[in-house]
């Protein structure tokens, strides 16, 4: 089995509804995204012979994934009273609104899955919300249960 690895990094401020602790109040990451792809053979065409997949697209790739989260208040959606979403909006602040809790793990399952969608065999999404803390996720195989 081959495997890639390429990683991408953004800057945004998030919070967690309903959870006790520092984490409720709005608060930023540096992000940093790997993703891992694997291929049990290379390609033989003459652009590509030789790789899994070009590098340049698999991190240009990525790099649209995470660009839609750089510098922007990412928060889930109904997590705030329509007078505050409505306001932040009036004031041109970024939002990227995700239908799920953005913790580091729900963001890894969601780059899994964008990157799949997007044609790779992907073998793992890993999500750095700090550099010691990170949250993956891949799919379970029959060799993995």
């Amino acid at each position: 089995m081959y495997y890639l690895k390429t990683e991408q990094s953004f800057d945004s401020a998030h919070f967690l509804a309903d959870y006790e602790g520092k984490c409720r109040n709005i608060h930023g990451h540096r992000w940093r995204v790997a993703v891992e792809v694997m291929s049990l053979t290379l390609q033989e065409e003459k652009q590509l012979n030789g790789m899994v997949v070009d590098f340049t697209q698999l991190k240009r790739d990525l790099k649209e994934e995470t660009d839609l989260f750089d510098h922007a208040l990412i928060l889930e959606k109904g997590s705030l009273k329509a007078l505050t979403l409505a306001a932040l909006k009036e004031e041109g602040f970024r939002m990227a609104e995700v239908d799920f809790r953005p913790t580091a793990e729900r963001f890894s399952k969601y780059f899994y899955d964008r990157m799949t969608r997007r044609g790779y065999g992907v073998k793992s999404a890993a999500v750095y919300e700090t550099p010691s803390n990170c949250a993956s996720y891949e799919e379970e195989t029959d060799d993995t249960v």
